[in-house]
């Protein structure tokens, strides 16, 4: 099976070493980028498509038939934000855009970036946690053939992308020393790329998968 994927939030930090990774991929067939501003990024497999509001793409449907993989890195820091704000950006926006998807096509491989410390129980202090964990759970409630859920602590960037967080800009000389203190808080960015593509497969009996997963799987 050659893999033809949608992705979203190529204009950030985790979508576009995501991308990087597809595109040089052998396995990668297709990629199609769904974003509200240009990537950037012009390739061969890349096809892009600019939309004003990502809850709003139920008229693509054409152009998104056949694709049989959606890597969902889209997302906002909670830093700031009110709850209802973030539910709607961070819950409300993935479950529109996966509800639609899987519709389209049961037979497509979901994978959502969330983060290391997601709340699955759904009740727990932080409020950025709590919303990741419903999102997370009401994700692999979904009839997608497999739905995985990637939870990376701290990325090391990969070299020459340019949208690369500053403190991760920063922080990068010292990755050896936090893997080698922190093993299970971090990964590289091209190791979620790789395990997603991995996951999409091969498959994964963990679905819910840490940083000690996306290392091991994104070899």
């Amino acid at each position: 099976m050659k893999i033809k994927a949608i992705i979203f939030g190529a204009t950030g930090m985790v979508g576009e070493g995501v991308l990087h990774e597809c595109l040089n991929h052998p396995e990668v067939e297709s990629v199609l980028v769904i974003n509200r501003k240009p990537c950037g990024v012009q390739h061969n497999k890349l096809k892009e498509i600019i939309v004003k509001d990502l809850q709003d793409i139920s008229e693509l449907s054409d152009q998104i038939c056949g694709y049989n993989a959606c890597y969902f890195c889209a997302g906002v820091s909670s830093v700031g934000m009110k709850e209802p704000e973030y539910r709607q950006i961070t819950y409300d926006l993935t479950m529109t855009v996966a509800n639609f998807l899987v519709r389209l096509n049961p037979e497509m491989v979901f994978c959502y970036i969330s983060g290391l410390g997601t709340d699955s129980s759904e009740k727990g202090r932080l409020m950025w946690a709590r919303i990741k964990g419903k999102t997370e759970n009401d994700l692999m409630k979904l009839p997608f053939k497999a739905a995985y859920m990637f939870r990376p602590g701290f990325i090391q960037p990969t070299k020459g992308l340019k949208n690369a967080y500053k403190i991760y800009k920063v922080l990068t000389p010292f990755f050896p020393l936090f893997e080698a203190l922190f093993p299970s808080q971090v990964c590289k960015l091209s190791e979620i790329g790789n395990s997603m593509i991995n996951v999409t497969l091969n498959g994964s009996e963990i679905k819910i998968l840490d940083c000690k997963d996306i290392r091991r799987l994104g070899k």
